[in-house]
């Protein structure tokens, strides 16, 4: 199978269902590295816009020191699947259920590289639900699907999968052709169908209308326009659609790659955080084409509104269990809750038990109350199940109750020193790129203060980035002026954040987060105990914004995404800024992270501007609807939205809505 970077193919594994499928697929290609941060930033094909998108992060960290090769090659045997039971189907061997659309798999564990991820679980995917997989960062939602995709979690073979991980390749097929080409059975009838025409031999009418027949029942006509509507819905201009992938920067080949899997529909679609490379729009536009979607998804995300809009279950992968709930994450955070309550409270209760029946000597009466315990877990499981309920499907194993010890985060932006207005104008600024005659911003006029919300919206490559950059210096304005008060501290996030910890003598990817933030901010606030050093300082501000304390002395090059943003942030915070510059700062954070994002964001007292696709943090932000502003850049201009952010949602809505009926 070609190794070459971003090549996406997909499988179909049974002979019966390449007769039936409009699209004959190969096994979907899954390399390893999903595109870190670094790689695609080093990215050597032109970026379109010059606002490129930060890639996903990867879910399970291997080896950093091999190669990108050897990763790929090694990859799939490091996964070690045993099954302790399972349907005969999977295995192929009855023919009789061929047709079965449900993957059932009951009792098997997970390990990589000898760490565990998933001990005795069971999962029950039905045909036609959309589930949104959930569970923290480096639980092995990513693993998860990976498996599904390679079979190891055994799939019936009569479904396809496609598995959406990696962008397609940059090279000279126009964007559209590409899309069109995953369906090879099309392309190769048409390639068929235009032999046959230019053939002398007297028996091809016959074959001709045959495959002509065979044409028309996989809506031939129709899949360049079908593949264009995909296409402009994640955000491509008619102009875009027959550029040359090779013009596009890695985070709108992902589209591309997304594109076609639309396209294609195949029965088993897996997607690992999709939105992270769309802006709003073209969010709000696939939460409403998969609401519509008839086959089978599971979806990773981060993004709240887009597991509420879309999905009809969740699966959450807890304590090495995947567990199943009925609704959308608002349905299941509430069951979630409730279930977390119940389970600490029978902790409690057993404990006090356990502690009685120690105090009383009884080794014999310490046994009964464990042998109690784990009577009452089997009835409940059993009494559960005969009741039908879909809270945990899976059954859990008779144990004596044991607490639940959720992940927690928390984030802080200390309350900056209150100055005087204005601190931070642009007044008549303009800015074109010297070998970019097509972008222009013209006659910016905004301004920032104390308190200040503002959302800047606008589709990708507008300038919304520009925008940002302009406010934070890093572009010099080729026209108006940029007034800052003079003693003014600009804390700055953007897509780009790992090139943030480029800055030094030192190359920064060598030094480990405590080292670098020590070096970059020598006399932190403390925090804690007054005897603390600077050391346990930095390293009490690190463990707030959520990064272990085991990564604290490893070289950044070595932290995934999640991680290294926790090291952007935890400067941010060092450096007491009075305005925050975040330019999609939720891509690479789990729920938890977000939420505890929007708490400090709330909290702080300061100028924020964001961009960002995720609406549910747009919506917290400008929450407060006397000080938010909601900046449009659009068509080379900025200019202000007469409402609040969901008004201007709704409106974006009506707009896609009538789009995805046509």
């Amino acid at each position: 199978m070609d190794k070459k970077k971003g090549k996406q193919s997909v499988k179909d594994s049974s002979k019966e269902a390449k007769k039936e499928k409009v699209a004959s697929m190969d096994q979907v290609k899954v390399e390893l590295e999903k595109g870190s941060s670094s790689s695609r930033d080093n990215e050597s094909t032109p970026h379109l816009n010059n606002e490129d998108l930060p890639s996903g992060e990867e879910e399970v960290e291997i080896q950093a020191e091999a190669s990108r090769e050897d990763k790929q090659k090694n990859d799939r045997d490091a996964f070690t699947v045993v099954i302790g039971s399972k349907r005969s189907v999977l295995e192929g061997k009855d023919t009789s259920d061929a047709n079965v659309k449900d993957v059932t798999v009951e009792s098997f564990s997970v390990s990589v590289r000898g760490k565990e991820l998933l001990k005795d679980a069971t999962v029950k995917i039905s045909h036609g639900r959309k589930y949104g997989l959930v569970g923290r960062n480096g639980a092995g939602k990513s693993t998860l699907l990976k498996l599904l995709a390679w079979r190891k979690i055994p799939v019936p073979k009569n479904i396809d999968i496609l598995y959406v991980e990696q962008e397609v390749v940059a090279d000279e097929q126009i964007a559209l052709q590409v899309v069109v080409s995953a369906n090879e059975e099309l392309v190769k009838l048409r390639k068929e169908a235009e032999a046959l025409q230019n053939s002398n031999d007297d028996d091809t009418g016959e074959k001709l209308v045959e495959v002509y027949e065979k044409l028309q029942m996989m809506g031939s006509d129709a899949a360049e326009a079908k593949a264009s509507k995909i296409l402009a819905g994640l955000g491509f201009t008619k102009e875009m659609q027959v550029r040359e992938t090779k013009s596009f920067s890695g985070g709108w080949r992902m589209r591309i790659s997304l594109a076609r899997a639309l396209f294609l529909q195949p029965t088993l679609l897996l997607l690992d955080e999709p939105t992270n490379h769309l802006d709003l729009r073209a969010v709000l536009w696939l939460e409403e084409y998969l609401c519509l979607w008839k086959k089978t998804l599971v979806v990773v995300s981060h993004d709240r509104d887009f597991l509420n809009t879309v999905c009809t279950d969740i699966i959450h992968l807890h304590d090495q269990k995947l567990h199943l709930y009925r609704g959308n994450f608002d349905g299941f955070d509430t069951a979630y809750e409730q279930r977390r309550k119940e389970m600490n409270k029978k902790f409690e209760n057993y404990k006090k038990q356990v502690k009685a029946a120690k105090r009383s000597g009884s080794r014999a009466q310490q046994e009964k109350v464990k042998d109690k315990a784990k009577f009452a877990a089997k009835k409940e499981a059993s009494k559960s199940r005969a009741k039908g309920k879909a809270v945990d499907e899976d059954g859990p194993a008779p144990e004596a109750p044991r607490e639940w010890r959720d992940y927690s985060v928390k984030f802080h932006f200390p309350q900056p020193t209150e100055l005087a207005p204005p601190l931070l104008q642009l007044l008549g600024v303009g800015f074109c790129y010297p070998d970019r005659p097509d972008f222009k911003l013209s006659d910016v006029d905004v301004g920032i203060d104390m308190g200040t919300r503002v959302a800047i919206v606008g589709p990708n490559g507008a300038g919304k980035s520009t925008l940002l950059n302009l406010l934070a210096g890093a572009l010099a304005p080729t026209e108006g002026e940029v007034k800052t008060s003079q003693k003014l501290r600009i804390g700055r996030y953007s897509q780009h954040f790992v090139d943030s910890l480029e800055k030094g003598e030192t190359p920064v990817k060598d030094e480990a987060p405590l080292s670098y933030l020590l070096r970059l901010h020598p006399d932190p606030v403390k925090e804690g105990k007054a005897t603390n050093t600077l050391e346990e300082a930095v390293r009490a501000k690190l463990g707030k914004f959520g990064l272990p304390s085991h990564n604290h002395k490893i070289p950044i090059k070595n932290l995934s995404g999640g991680q290294k943003a926790r090291v952007v942030f935890t400067s941010i915070s060092m450096s007491k800024p009075h305005i925050l510059l975040l330019d999609e700062p939720t891509n690479h954070l789990d729920m938890e992270s977000i939420d505890a994002l929007a708490d400090a964001l709330d909290e702080f007292s300061g100028g924020v501007v964001l961009v960002s696709h995720d609406s549910r943090l747009i919506s917290r932000v400008c929450e407060d609807e006397e000080r938010s502003q909601i900046w449009v850049v659009e068509d080379g201009t900025v200019s202000f939205f007469d409402g609040t952010f969901e008004e201007y949602k709704e409106e974006l809505q009506i707009q896609i809505r009538e789009e995805v009926d046509e």
